[in-house]
C-alpha cells in the first residue's frame, strides 16, 4: 500500500474541534489492519537511514504510532507525558497552545547523555508538541536524531519550526486540503 492509499483513509473532520479546523482523524487507518501495518512500514523506511537507539512519543495519538515503529524497528520506547502523569523524577518543556501553554514530562532517567532518540508523532501542525519533544531530549543531555510524522499540515509551517532537525513525514496537506 502507498502513501495515497494510506491518505484515503484519513477521515476529514470540518469544523473539528472547532469552526475553520479540518480535523485529520486517524482512526479508519489504524482500525484497519492492513492499513495500519503499511502506515507503519513507510514510517520505518522513512527513519531506517537515521541512527537512533530510541523513540520518543507524546499521549494520546503519537503512542499509536511511536509504540508500533518502537517494536517493528526493536528500539526502546520513551512515552512524553501530561505533568503529574508520571512517578518518577521527570524532565519537563513547556509549549505553547493558542490560549496558553502545556507542557510534557519524560522521566529523567530515560535519556542518557548521548542517547540518540527518534520523536515520532501522528501529526506535525505548527511543530510546538515536536518542538518540546526535541527539547526534553536535549534536556536530558540526548541527541535528537530526527522527527517522524505521519501526517504533515505543511501549511501551517511546523517544519520551519523544527530547524535544523532533519523532518520526514509520509502524507503532506496543503491549505484546504
Amino acid at each position: 500500500m502507498n502513501a495515497a492509499e494510506i491518505r484515503s483513509y484519513i477521515r476529514e473532520v470540518p469544523d473539528f474541534p472547532r469552526p475553520g479546523v479540518s480535523f485529520k482523524d486517524i482512526t479508519p487507518l489504524i482500525e484497519d489492519g492492513s492499513a495500519f501495518h503499511a502506515a507503519v512500514d513507510l514510517l520505518a523506511r522513512a527513519t531506517d537511514d537515521l541512527d537512533y537507539e530510541r523513540i520518543l512519543s507524546a499521549e494520546a495519538r503519537g503512542f499509536v504510532f511511536g509504540t508500533a515503529l518502537a517494536y517493528r524497528s526493536r528500539k526502546g520506547l520513551i512515552l512524553a507525558r501530561k505533568p503529574n502523569k508520571l512517578p518518577r523524577e521527570t524532565v519537563a518543556a513547556t509549549y505553547q497552545l493558542e490560549y496558553g501553554e502545556d507542557a510534557l514530562h519524560i522521566h529523567a532517567d530515560s535519556v542518557t547523555p548521548g542517547t540518540r532518540v527518534l520523536v515520532v508523532d501522528d501529526l506535525l501542525a505548527t511543530g510546538g508538541t515536536a518542538r518540546a519533544m526535541c527539547q526534553l531530549v536535549e534536556n536530558a543531555g540526548g541527541k535528537v536524531a530526527g522527527v517522524a510524522v505521519l501526517i504533515e499540515l505543511a501549511f501551517l509551517n511546523g517544519r520551519k519550526t523544527l530547524e535544523p532537525y532533519h523532518v520526514v513525514s509520509i502524507l503532506s496537506y496543503d491549505a484546504g486540503e
